[in-house]
């Protein structure tokens, strides 16, 4: 372990009254670290590693508490401390997660400013270890349509055509489109080649007669220079 999580207490360093369960129970859990939260899922360690141990260790290795979306029972396994049962009991909750965050999605909302594109994709982004490229089909009114992934690529990049962008929206009657996709980094500022895509894809929109609105990457709050999670080419001013 580093030296940084060599410097947090052990549960045995604890007064009983600090330890993550009784927090919990006077506290409720909000106050709670991410390492206690993820001892009380844990609930037990070893004789070698105490459960605020691996509790430490699972976020060192997934990088954030976010980064263990990205985890299934196998990652799990590879913590000293967790075995077979308790690794799926995490990807179990990993997965619960996941579809609660999904679930507050409303398939008719209306795509009329980047923040709300960030908001209804990011369950998928904090998932994605890749970079993935999705087409937002719009009606008239700027309602969703349907949200369909089109490519996925390495996480270094991903390459989009065209004809991949637009089959999805005439199949549906959409009037407009967003072209989104993530940068697995979590810092959303475009690349040379997003600059690239971007202006084809404009371009090309007018040829099929659709209008495309905007588009928006997708990256994390904490790693974006304006901390919104998210670029958007529209309010940069760049289609058009």
């Amino acid at each position: 372990m580093s030296g940084k999580l060599n410097s947090l207490p052990s549960l045995k360093d604890l007064p009983l009254e600090d330890r993550p369960q009784e927090r919990l129970e006077r506290l409720g859990p909000s106050p709670l670290t991410d390492r206690e939260l993820l001892a009380m899922l844990i609930r037990s360690g070893t004789t070698k590693h105490d459960v605020l141990a691996i509790a430490d260790e699972l976020i060192s290795s997934a990088g954030s508490l976010t980064g263990l979306l990205r985890w299934d029972s196998t990652d799990f396994q590879r913590i000293k401390g967790i075995g077979r049962v308790k690794a799926l009991q995490l990807s179990t909750q990993v997965e619960i997660a996941k579809r609660m965050m999904r679930s507050e999605r409303t398939p008719d909302m209306r795509m009329d400013e980047p923040g709300k594109v960030w908001e209804y994709l990011y369950p998928e982004v904090r998932a994605e270890s890749v970079e993935k490229v999705w087409v937002l089909c719009l009606d008239r009114k700027n309602k969703l349509i349907r949200a369909e992934p089109v490519t996925s690529g390495t996480a270094t990049g991903s390459l989009v055509h065209p004809r991949e962008v637009f089959r999805p929206a005439i199949r549906c009657g959409a009037t407009a489109i967003i072209l989104a996709h993530n940068h697995p980094s979590g810092d959303p500022t475009p690349s040379a080649a997003d600059l690239r895509v971007t202006k084809k894809i404009f371009e090309a929109s007018k040829a099929v007669d659709l209008e495309m609105h905007d588009h928006v990457i997708l990256g994390e709050p904490e790693n974006c220079p304006s901390a919104k999670g998210y670029y958007s080419f529209s309010d940069s001013g760049l289609l058009g």
